[in-house]
């Protein structure tokens, strides 16, 4: 690899995370970044991940190899023009925003169609900051590129190159089709969860009895709707015909099920699910789309002391790491007393393993 010298506008959960992953297949490359605050560098020279951090962008980017806009996407438009003057020849620049038009309208409007390559790490959390960086963030998401057409070809194989060995998946759309896909697989979910839980909450009673007796399935389906959200106005404002279009279409559907369920339409729910069904369970288990997959699985335990931590403990002699762990009080939709949360699917598969053997009724999560 030809990159020596990578920078980074804005340090959090991506930016650290590309920064991080690329510290451990680069260990010699020079990383400098740059961020509104000086705690945030400071906590990223401490981790090793970067070797020099400024509040504004200067000549410390000139002599840049890869120069990752990690900032929200209007934010990221404005900082192309402040890095122009400090561009070298050699320098590849690139984001990590879910919406592609629109930087690429600003890059075209800049001249630096030559210069520049999309990127998208279909990976996240509804953490943010540096603080919650991970490299491993990156393994086995799909990593989209756009390239624009005069970006030269070598540049496209070498970060196509350099996305494989942070772990994760390149896929190379144009910026159009990639807004249109993000739109109907990340944008308007994360605003249908972000409506259900407004929904719950608006018709909630006073001593909040619908919050208290949620259940795992509602929380799995509106888990992202705490999400950031000066990341996904930015990004609503950015995508906003393709989503807006299709959250017509599916708010016709929604429609649509509803006169079916008010007038009892007979089998039309059943076929609704049978459909649903086939193509969820159609999906890929590897790997990590924007929605990020959760390892857990379900544990019957007697109700007694010390049940919870006897089982903590036998995974812990057995060296798998807990995510989180819980008891299920509304278990409606779940099987198991108990869930438990790991951190991959490796922990996840030894963790059932071990509790079979020791007689647990364990019930992994589907």
């Amino acid at each position: 690899m030809n990159m020596n010298k990578f920078g980074f506008i804005s340090l959090g959960l991506i930016g650290g995370s590309i920064a991080l992953a690329i510290r451990q297949i680069c260990p010699d490359a020079q990383i400098i970044a740059c961020a509104r605050r000086q705690s945030t560098l400071d906590e990223a020279l401490a981790a090793g991940a970067i070797d020099a951090g400024t509040t504004e962008i200067n000549d410390l980017f000139a002599d840049c190899d890869m120069i990752f806009l990690c900032a929200p996407v209007a934010v990221n438009n404005r900082f192309l023009e402040k890095l122009k003057p400090f561009l070298s020849e050699k320098t590849i620049i690139t984001d990590v925003g879910s919406v592609k038009g629109s930087i690429h309208e600003a890059v075209s409007r800049l001249g630096l169609d030559s210069c520049f390559i999309g990127g998208h790490p279909m990976a996240g959390s509804e953490k943010t900051g540096f603080a919650n960086a991970n490299p491993i963030l990156l393994e086995n998401a799909y990593y989209i590129l756009t390239p624009t057409e005069m970006v030269r070809q070598e540049a496209v194989a070498e970060y196509y190159s350099l996305v494989k060995k942070m772990g994760s998946i390149p896929m190379i759309l144009s910026c159009q089709e990639h807004d249109y896909v993000t739109a109907a697989i990340s944008h308007v979910p994360h605003l249908v969860a972000a409506a259900l839980a407004n929904l719950v909450h608006d018709h909630d009673s006073a001593n909040e009895t619908m919050k208290m007796i949620a259940a795992g399935g509602f929380k799995d389906i509106t888990r992202i709707a705490s999400s950031s959200p000066e990341m996904w106005e930015s990004i609503c404002m950015s995508n906003t015909e393709n989503i807006a279009d299709l959250l017509d279409d599916y708010i016709l559907s929604l429609q649509t099920i509803s006169k079916a369920v008010r007038s009892k339409q007979a089998g039309f729910t059943y076929d609704l699910f049978t459909v649903s069904k086939k193509y969820r369970d159609s999906f890929a288990d590897l790997p990590k789309g924007p929605i990020k997959k959760i390892f857990a699985c379900y544990v019957d335990i007697p109700d007694e002391a010390g049940s919870i931590a006897s089982l903590a403990t036998l995974l812990a002699k057995a060296d798998i790491s807990i995510r989180n762990i819980g008891i299920i009080h509304n278990r409606e939709f779940e099987e198991g007393v108990l869930r438990v949360e790991f951190y991959d699917q490796t922990a996840l598969d030894e963790a059932v393993a071990l509790l079979h053997s020791l007689h647990y009724c364990v019930y992994p999560r589907k």
